[in-house]
């Protein structure tokens, strides 16, 4: 089997690498500036929480203009956009002025939503059993933001007077780097074609689509796994730093050594799906977001935090990319962009459920509390997934027997 990636992949993944700096930037700094901008200490991690809620508000527009104009020119204005935050941004900091930091975040999420659409631009670019080592490629690119986003953040934090206004001037030139990467990427006029020219009647209604066992565990999955990564990390910084008073660097390291965590693991998630399958590989990942949360429970070192921050990392990995993988088995080419944006909005509106709330749990209920809140989540997924593979058991005894 062919498995040279083809030149879009790269491409994407270099996009990838300089577009997701800005996310783990925002992470690291959002909760510390919000603290020192916000009216009240429970608002601190609503800038982060913003840039989630950019997110989910934007799928369903990036997706109808994905499918009217192609992914390209989509991406490229993403990029702009995300350049656009980060000058927004670099202002609010310069003036001291918490609602415009916050809007700076929802313009970087709505950047964010097109980033998302990274995964499945590369996955339509090659042939469906490379589909999971394209969605891994592309997500090694977060590798490299894992680094160049809080290392930026760091350098430009006083770079210039006022604390952390370089910080996002750089923010700014990394996204619009992306922008030149992009203009490398070529767009298929035949899919582009096709989306223009689909029809209602060329396709299932979503009712029909969504009665399927395995597109609720690859929702789930992906809902999941954003949700908690999301509700545990947005607080990190927030309780590592002004509660339990650990340095900057050392909050810095554990939320560099998680977001590394995210993405390393895709050297191998797309060998794990072709030998262990995608359930098996969804499994371990729950498995990991158990093991953070013990370890998490265990104390309040720098230690524990790493460590269960790196656990965290590996799992939201394993789940997200199992998700993405089992999404497309479930739809027609001409069903992607409606399931898609499904798919992504229930995602990525759970996703800024939990980055919303995590302030409010870390400072009215504790650490241990918005921790013990993820077990039953866990619970969820495996539900769904059981009954997937009974439903699946009794499909093909049906089979047999006949």
């Amino acid at each position: 089997m062919e498995t040279k990636m083809p030149f879009n992949v790269w491409v994407l993944t270099l996009a990838q690498a300089f577009a997701m700096s800005a996310a783990p930037m925002m992470m690291l700094l959002g909760g510390i500036i919000g603290v020192e901008l916000a009216p009240t200490p429970i608002l601190a991690t609503l800038p982060i929480a913003s840039m989630v809620v950019g997110v989910a508000i934007s799928i369903l527009p990036v997706t109808l203009l994905m499918r009217m104009f192609g992914r390209k020119k989509v991406f490229i204005g993403g990029s702009v956009l995300a350049g656009v935050a980060g000058l927004v941004a670099a202002y609010a900091a310069q003036e001291h002025n918490f609602e415009l930091f916050c809007l700076s975040g929802i313009l970087l999420g709505a950047a964010g939503a097109i980033i998302q659409q990274y995964r499945f631009a590369a996955m339509e670019s090659v042939v469906p059993e490379l589909g999971a080592k394209a969605t891994s490629r592309v997500l090694l690119g977060g590798l490299v933001a894992a680094f160049l986003g809080p290392e930026l953040a760091v350098l430009g934090g006083e770079l210039i007077e006022t604390p952390y206004v370089g910080a996002f001037l750089f923010l700014t030139m990394v996204s619009l780097l992306a922008g030149v990467t992009l203009c490398f990427y070529r767009e298929d006029r035949n899919a582009l074609s096709q989306a223009s020219t689909e029809t209602l009647g060329d396709m299932r209604p979503l009712s029909s689509i969504l009665n399927q066992e395995q597109i609720w565990v690859a929702i789930a999955g992906a809902m999941i796994g954003f949700a908690m990564m999301s509700f545990v990390m947005t607080a990190t910084p927030l309780h590592m730093h002004h509660i339990e008073h650990h340095s900057l660097a050392d909050t810095k390291w554990v939320i560099q050594s998680h977001i590394i965590a995210m993405y390393l693991p895709s050297l191998f998630t797309g060998y794990l799906v072709a030998k262990l399958g995608v359930s098996k590989m969804m499994l371990t990942g729950l498995l990991a977001y158990l093991v953070t949360i013990v370890t998490a429970l265990m104390g309040n070192d720098v230690l524990n935090y790493w460590a269960a921050l790196v656990l965290l990392g590996l799992g939201w990995n394993l789940l997200f990319v199992g998700g993405t993988v089992l999404l497309p088995r479930c739809y027609r080419a001409n069903e992607r962009f409606k399931v898609q944006a499904f798919n992504d909005t229930l995602v990525f509106g759970s996703q800024a459920i939990a980055s919303l709330s995590a302030g409010w749990v870390i400072h009215q209920l504790g650490w241990q509390v918005l921790l013990i809140i993820c077990i039953p989540f866990i619970g969820i997924q495996l539900i769904l997934m059981a009954w997937w593979k009974f439903n699946q058991s009794k499909l093909l005894s049906v089979k047999v027997s006949e």
